[in-house]
């Protein structure tokens, strides 16, 4: 009923845990495109290297995303900081989504490059028999 009248990812907003969760006090935005083919999840991740990074599908079916970031910048006693734009070390961030039920879980490859973390999460184009099934009706049981 709910794909109906909200359709896919919107129905879990209301009827079950939210499709997606996030930990963060960095700039790891993310953007989620979805091809005829695959879910694209494209991941700023600035300054961390792909071994700070981890890419896991945890209870089936939600990809948890999370980087943990190097120490802190550490400065002599008598330097002064005057401005700190930047922050003052590495953002750890984690991010979990609960992926669609047509999605090939074994197949999911990730790559990190100039700063951005690529999962790539293919679809599995294979027809599936309708959940819906008729139910004979007769005069007598």
């Amino acid at each position: 009923m709910a794909d109906a009248i909200l359709g896919y990812p919107f129905r879990r907003f209301f009827w079950s845990p939210p499709i997606f969760r996030e930990w963060s006090g960095s700039t790891a935005l993310m953007d989620w495109l979805e091809s005829p083919n695959a879910n694209i999840f494209k991941i700023n991740v600035p300054g961390l290297s792909k071994d700070e990074i981890k890419v896991q599908i945890e209870d089936g079916n939600i990809l948890h995303i999370k980087g943990e970031g190097g120490k802190e910048e550490q400065h002599s006693k008598d330097t002064v900081l005057h401005v700190a734009e930047r922050g003052t070390g590495k953002g750890n961030f984690s991010k979990e989504i609960e992926l669609p039920e047509n999605v090939k879980v074994d197949q999911i490859k990730a790559q990190v490059e100039n700063g951005v973390l690529t999962i790539i999460v293919p679809k599995d184009t294979t027809h599936k028999s309708s959940k819906v099934r008729n139910i004979n009706i007769t005069s007598k049981l």
